[in-house]
């Protein structure tokens, strides 16, 4: 597992680093937020989730941006990957819940397999030790449509019934960081 976290951090292929504090045994902050699946807003609560099984919680800096839309779609194309480990995903990101409920129900990327919570603050994102950056002026998505909140970091925490980090990635590129967290899950 070591291994796979050194090499995760190592490889820097975007603008942010992985540099979260949290590591292996660190008791994961507990959160409960706004969420969409398939278009539809419920409260998500990570506690709740965890009394079901280990869960992937990645963030990742805008739904309807480049990298993004292939995370959440390497996500959904490999969830029952996910669930025959007896874990769930969540995705979180800085997007408010209206742009959720399209990425959410939307077939090309999460395609109603996984949900995402809106951190519109970014205290969710803080309290996992992630860096957030402004957006850059007159930035659009791949819709053609304005980004008018933060980026958080790409990063991916896998959290065991116990509350407490098993893993995190980050600094590899979207697909690959499914990928791990998939290869981390299918350990335990």
């Amino acid at each position: 597992m070591k291994k796979i976290l050194a090499t995760a951090l190592v490889t820097g292929l975007f603008a942010f680093s992985a540099q979260a504090a949290l590591d292996s045994g660190v008791a994961a902050p507990d959160f409960s937020a706004q969420a969409s699946l398939a278009g539809t807003e419920f409260t998500y609560s990570l506690k709740d989730n965890l009394a079901k099984g280990p869960v992937v919680v990645y963030f990742y800096p805008s739904a309807y941006t480049q990298g993004c839309n292939v995370q959440a779609h390497t996500f959904a194309i490999n969830m029952e990957k996910f669930k025959t480990a007896g874990a769930t995903v969540v995705g979180v990101s800085l997007d408010s819940i209206d742009r959720l409920n399209k990425f959410s129900a939307d077939p090309d990327y999460c395609a109603g397999k996984l949900p995402v919570v809106s951190d519109a603050d970014g205290s969710i994102a803080e309290s996992y030790d992630l860096q957030i950056r402004d957006v850059r002026e007159g930035a659009l998505d791949t819709r053609g449509e304005s980004i008018n909140h933060g980026f958080a970091e790409r990063t991916t925490f896998v959290v065991g019934t116990d509350g407490k980090v098993i893993g995190t990635v980050g600094g590899v590129s979207p697909e690959e960081n499914v990928m791990k967290s998939l290869e981390i899950i299918q350990k335990i």
